[in-house]
């Protein structure tokens, strides 16, 4: 029996079969309605760009479920969409609570989302998101360090910033000034920028994904953007699956590739590291 001051924890690290590579996630399984602001104490505890809560009726009975109510926080703010740790969600209640189902249905902020495992990884599906063409912004350029682009594109939906560049190495060399980007009186709202270039012999394109406005400056490996990639290098590739890799210092992979339903379908794997129990 699970008492109501305290709830299971899990951290994973999420797009990667190595720990301390990809993107960590605290992962708690609640059975009962917390206020929000207790919610993101604990994210803000926890410390990780995102913390998932999995709202479970029963635990006698959670093996059977197929469908779940999830949430997700930043040490600063609820988000509508996390890759990461809705990956980390599904490797929990597949590998720890072993459920009978091999598909989750999650209810979220963004719609229903669904994770579906396949062998050893599992495979999210998410709305697949558009980009058009607007104005570069010099400002943000500068903050970034940006000096040479290819193209610079925004998402309505996502509410991202996707900024092209010429290659790998200008992604990978890129050290934004975090602070200078925060200040920004930018006429879009943006939740973050990706900045992205075609990828080498193994990966058909890479990323960086920066959000300091919701306290994340840069995040590991990012699932929701991936939504945006997939379309964007989609047709600039003329394919439809690809592999991608995140560059950032802990770096992480995934496999993503779009359906007939406009849907993103992003494969990866999450690779347990510490449970046990949050006590409040």
């Amino acid at each position: 029996m699970i008492n109501e001051q305290s709830v299971p924890l899990y951290l994973l690290d999420s797009f990667s079969n190595e720990t301390f590579k990809g993107n960590p996630a605290a992962v708690c399984l609640i059975v009962r309605e917390y206020d929000d602001e207790l919610l993101q104490k604990i994210a803000t505890e926890m410390h990780l760009s995102e913390t998932a809560f999995i709202y479970v009726d029963d635990f006698r009975t959670i093996r059977s479920g197929d469908a779940f109510r999830l949430r997700w926080f930043t040490p600063q703010v609820e988000v509508k969409l996390c890759g990461h740790a809705t990956l980390a969600a599904a490797a929990v209640l597949f590998n720890e609570y072993h459920l009978i189902n091999d598909v989750i249905n999650f209810e979220t902020l963004s719609g229903q989302l669904s994770a579906k495992k396949i062998d050893e990884k599992i495979q999210l599906n998410f709305p697949l998101t558009e980009s058009s063409a607007c104005e570069p912004d010099e400002k943000m350029l500068d903050a970034l360090g940006i000096h040479e682009f290819e193209d610079y594109v925004y998402s309505e939906m996502s509410q991202d910033l996707l900024i092209q560049l010429k290659n790998m190495e200008s992604v990978e060399l890129l050290s934004p000034d975090f602070n200078a980007m925060k200040m920004i009186d930018s006429s879009k709202t943006i939740r973050g920028v990706i900045v992205t270039a075609k990828g080498n012999n193994h990966y058909d394109f890479v990323s960086r994904f920066f959000a300091p406005w919701v306290g994340i400056n840069e995040d590991p490996v990012t699932g929701s953007a991936h939504t945006q990639l997939q379309p964007y290098w989609s047709k600039l590739l003329g394919k439809n699956e690809m592999k991608a890799k995140q560059i950032s210092s802990r770096s992480g992979e995934l496999i993503v590739r779009a359906t007939k339903e406009n849907r993103v379908e992003i494969e990866g794997d999450a690779t347990l590291v510490m449970k046990g129990k949050l006590f409040f």
